[in-house]
């Protein structure tokens, strides 16, 4: 039987070094190796790239003319998928693309009677760089899930990494990237995309903003690199967090904890319920899905490493330790999942009722599936069109105004020991000039 951890939690404040994330160790070998990449890439342009696609990648080519994939063999790609997937993708972009159409910015412009004005103008960013994962598996949806928002947002140019171990690269990627808009796609992976997006060389552009998941080397080149270009979010591994009670249907439940760690050994997967029933069962449940799941071994180790099953008093005591926890994906598997979701501040996307598994935001609901983890959804929020936008303050006095609030600008300037601020106001006044 599969080894998951079950805790006993009555009062979540007295148990928050049990239920809340660990903090994340500072990895030195990681950070300096990643630093070196970053230099390597900055100083040696494809050359580094095309080193590295060699050295971790297996690419047997050479050269730096490979990099770029020519964005006819994505449309091909796409041409050329079987017909119900193609559809499948295409109905993903148009729901991505409805959901986010609702978050757009206009901006405002306020014009006073006297002739001031005050405003805020919105503008998309004017280019960015998406980082789709590969390696264990291909990832159509991230393409969707990155580019989408981007091109609603109005970015001019949609820079695509992804890794391609061999050289290869999955032709349903391709073709999702001819679907979402992607302005051009570069096969290379790892710390050195990132390194490349952020400083641009010879093939790659330079962006201003970097988005999307990656391993721990992508996170920390992204962590090392903020401030040079912007980032979403350093992305830890995928979670899921269920709150179940007894009317949960057990084989469910253990169906959407698989399903979250089978992404990854390093996946999280809880199931937080105050029903003794459904959590003595859930072991079981788990032990029959696994032996027909291709990725079992995967799933196992996540589930043993990182799984639980936290039995708590009631649906309150489990709304709390939510809460605390702040998961990336959070399942209500209970009656009147959207009521019960108002107790809920901290998570990254809540999926109510059991008609809803968490794989319908992965893929199709509309959403961007690119969300906060570790914790960080107590202040960080899913991606979305506003990644993609920046906003500029618009200031413009008239005269008569500036005469109304010159004597307040200069108290507050003098206050603060800035006799040229004050000055840059008398100067204007016509009796103080």
């Amino acid at each position: 039987m599969i080894a998951i951890r079950t805790l006993r939690v009555a009062d979540p404040a007295a148990s928050r070094d049990e239920l809340g994330h660990a903090a994340s160790a500072d990895d030195a070998a990681l950070r300096d190796r990643v630093a070196e990449i970053i230099a390597a890439v900055a100083r040696e342009g494809d050359d580094a790239l095309v080193r590295y696609a060699r050295e971790l990648d297996g690419w047997a080519e050479a050269g730096a003319g490979i990099l770029e994939v020519d964005l006819r063999s994505c449309r091909q790609a796409a041409d050329d998928l079987e017909t119900d997937l193609r559809a499948s993708l295409e109905k993903a972009v148009v729901r991505i693309r409805a959901f986010h159409e609702r978050q757009l910015e206009r901006g405002f412009l306020d014009v006073h009677a006297d002739g001031t004005l005050l405003g805020q103008r919105v503008l998309p960013l004017r280019r960015v760089g998406i980082y789709v994962p590969g390696g264990r598996a291909a990832y159509p949806s991230s393409v969707l899930m990155n580019a989408v928002p981007a091109a609603v947002a109005g970015v001019e140019e949609i820079v695509m990494v992804t890794p391609t171990p061999g050289g290869h690269l999955d032709a349903t990627v391709l073709a999702a990237a001819h679907l979402a808009g992607v302005s051009r796609l570069f096969r290379i992976g790892g710390a050195q995309a990132v390194a490349a997006l952020a400083h641009g060389t010879e093939s790659v552009p330079a962006v201003d903003k970097i988005v999307g998941p990656g391993n721990r080397w992508v996170a920390e080149a992204k962590r090392q690199l903020f401030g040079r270009v912007d980032i979403d979010m350093i992305a830890g591994p995928s979670e899921i967090l269920v709150i179940a009670d007894g009317s949960a249907d057990p084989r469910r439940v253990a169906a959407d904890l698989i399903g979250q760690a089978e992404h990854d050994p390093d996946a999280v997967a809880w199931l937080v319920t105050p029903d003794e029933r459904l959590a003595a069962a859930i072991p079981a449940a788990l032990e029959g899905l696994l032996a027909d799941n291709p990725r079992r071994e995967v799933a196992r180790q996540a589930l043993e490493a990182n799984g639980r099953i936290v039995i708590v008093p009631d649906l309150s005591t489990a709304a709390a330790v939510a809460d605390m926890r702040a998961p990336e994906h959070l399942e209500l598997l209970v009656p009147d999942a959207l009521a019960f979701s108002g107790r809920i501040r901290n998570a990254g996307a809540i999926f109510l009722g059991d008609a809803t598994p968490e794989p319908v935001g992965d893929y199709i609901a509309g959403p961007s599936h690119v969300l906060p983890t570790g914790g960080t959804a107590r202040w960080a929020s899913p991606l979305g069109v506003h990644d993609f936008l920046k906003r500029t303050s618009l200031i413009g006095y008239s005269p008569a105004r500036l005469a109304e609030d010159a004597d307040d600008v200069v108290r507050l300037a003098e206050a603060e020991g800035l006799h040229g601020h004050a000055e840059a106001v008398r100067v204007r006044l016509p009796d103080r000039g």
